[in-house]
């Protein structure tokens, strides 16, 4: 197959969906398809997937309407003779969508990981006319989508994430950074929706109570200068630490002792099965994904990989990393069970497997070869 991948996000911007895409590619490729992956020039994804061995396209999207851009990705797919196009963002399907519909031939599937379409027209009139289906990554936003009535019951597939476990791990020396004191990590855009004002008022709960925690947080965002006066403001700056944009997060992840997600909103966070992988103990907040990634059902969040709480309440957070910082064989229980699960659903090789058959199947359907 010959397959694009195309995501417009902004040059300095990576994150979860970023890393789907560089590790479905790669895996692609690895199968002996002709996979290029498209973006911006000069962004974080490209240098990001050229280092990981994926062949690279500069594709500037700027705009939902975008005339020459469309005209440009057309051609260069009429050029390759691109079988499957996959978009990420919902402009990139109304530029390069379209840009596929006037090519005729190509698939063109939308890739969800968080709930990116509301129920307004341009959404609906975007995905039923421009795209052939949608990948998604967890059954909640699959249901959700399921009650716009737009679709037929098979358009949105849902193909879990993937993370290939790193065979060996160096952790981070926080121990003798911090003598003595319990690592409380976590990793994400430093946004809104990533819920880290909820983690140092959690903080600073405990800090009241105890004085042998440190947090630490992987990550950069526009709300840095706010967060970081938050923290000062609560007398935090011994165990509140910042450690900015981190390419690898599995060394602090080796090295930690817990890992807390505290976000508003997901789609199934690689974040949490990143630290799943190292066998860390997880406490998330009950979002799109978590129950899925973590083990729990839809009637109860008891799991055997941590502890799933509501979001937005710091009290909860703190509740959860007291319940259990102190346990070791707890910890310990926790995260042999993430590690096992990951292994057993979580992989790039089972990922792979799913989104080849899909995309093969996709374009017998297109093409009506059975």
């Amino acid at each position: 197959m010959n397959i694009l991948f195309i995501n417009s996000i902004s040059r300095t911007k990576f994150g979860g969906g970023e890393k789907w895409m560089v590790n479905a590619a790669r895996g692609l490729t690895d199968r002996g398809h002709n996979v290029v992956l498209a973006s911006k020039r000069n962004s974080r994804l490209l240098e990001y997937a050229s280092k990981r061995g994926v062949r690279t396209e500069v594709m500037e999207i700027g705009s939902d309407f975008s005339p020459l851009a469309t005209l440009k990705i057309a051609a260069w797919m009429k050029r390759h003779q691109t079988d499957v196009l996959i978009c990420n963002l919902n402009k990139d399907v109304r530029v390069a969508g379209l840009a596929a519909r006037l090519v005729g031939h190509p698939v063109v599937l939308a890739r969800h990981g968080m709930l990116l379409c509301s129920r307004k027209w341009k959404h609906k009139l975007t995905l039923t006319r421009l795209t052939d289906g949608i990948i998604t990554n967890s059954h909640t936003i699959r249901a959700a989508y399921a009650g716009y009535g737009w679709f037929d019951a098979d358009f949105v597939k849902v193909i879990y994430n993937g993370l290939t476990i790193p065979a060996q791990v160096v952790p981070f020396d926080f121990a003798a950074r911090y003598p003595g004191k319990k690592i409380i990590y976590s990793a994400g855009r430093l946004s809104k929706q990533k819920g880290f004002e909820y983690l140092i008022d959690a903080a600073a709960m405990l800090q009241r109570k105890r004085s042998d925690l440190i947090f630490a947080i992987s990550g950069e965002g526009k709300l840095e200068i706010e967060l970081k006066s938050k923290v000062k403001a609560l007398g935090l700056e011994a165990s509140f630490i910042f450690l900015g944009f981190t390419p690898d997060i599995y060394p602090c992840l080796k090295g930690c002792d817990l890992f807390v997600l505290a976000s508003l909103f997901e789609g199934m966070p690689n974040v949490v099965m990143e630290a799943m992988a190292m066998q860390k103990p997880v406490v998330a907040t009950d979002v799109n994904g978590a129950r899925e990634l973590m083990g729990a059902s839809e009637e109860s969040l008891a799991c055997d990989t941590g502890l799933i709480i509501p979001p937005k309440d710091p009290a909860a957070i703190a509740e959860a990393i007291e319940k259990i910082i102190d346990n070791p064989a707890l910890l310990a229980a926790y995260g042999k069970a993430g590690h096992e699960r990951v292994e057993t659903h979580f992989t790039v090789p089972i990922m792979v497997n799913n989104l080849e058959k899909h995309l093969k199947q996709k374009i017998a359907e297109k093409t009506g070869r059975s």
